[in-house]
């Protein structure tokens, strides 16, 4: 099971950035990060005809139905998916084992141009997920140092400063 992350407003943005520079870069209509609990973290593009919530927990269903036809094949995971439709097309890539790219586009763009606009883009978001993720392997290492205090431990503290000094 992942453990839970904080998403701090730098990251945001800092996400947010990769995701403007893929949607100009690519011709794409828009462009989503979503986490593979279906939230949607960061957009960017023409969104108005889109239900974004729908489109993130879809999108994190057919993640997790990839990965269980993976399995049945013996594969560890299927991180790309492609869908075609008659005007646009949807590609999917896991980032890490947390975050979904998401990235629509129509004809003005290619396959080849937004494979290749991915691969910069997916490699920035994997440094940044990293970076978060250290961080809170060390925010967890310092809570569990605290956890080792009782709350008598803390009474007492606080007492010893109830005495009167002499002085």
């Amino acid at each position: 099971m992942k453990s839970p992350f904080i998403l701090y407003a730098e990251d945001i943005s800092q996400i947010e950035a990769v995701c403007a520079q893929l949607h100009l870069g690519a011709y794409a209509s828009s462009v989503f990060v979503i986490d593979k609990d279906g939230q949607l973290i960061a957009q960017q593009g023409d969104t108005s005809s889109i239900d974004t919530t729908a489109l993130a927990s879809l999108t994190a269903g057919a993640i997790a139905a990839a990965g269980g036809l993976a399995q049945l094949l013996g594969e560890k995971e299927f991180p790309v998916q492609l869908h075609e439709g008659e005007r646009e097309c949807i590609h999917t890539s896991l980032v890490g084992n947390r975050l979904i790219l998401v990235l629509i586009f129509d004809e003005r763009s290619s396959l080849g141009l937004v494979k290749m606009r991915l691969k910069k883009a997916h490699t920035e978001l994997a440094a940044l997920l990293s970076v978060i993720e250290l961080r809170a392997e060390e925010q967890r290492s310092s809570a569990q140092a605290f956890s080792e205090i009782s709350d008598d431990d803390i009474e007492a503290f606080f007492e010893l400063g109830d005495e009167p000094r002499e002085g």
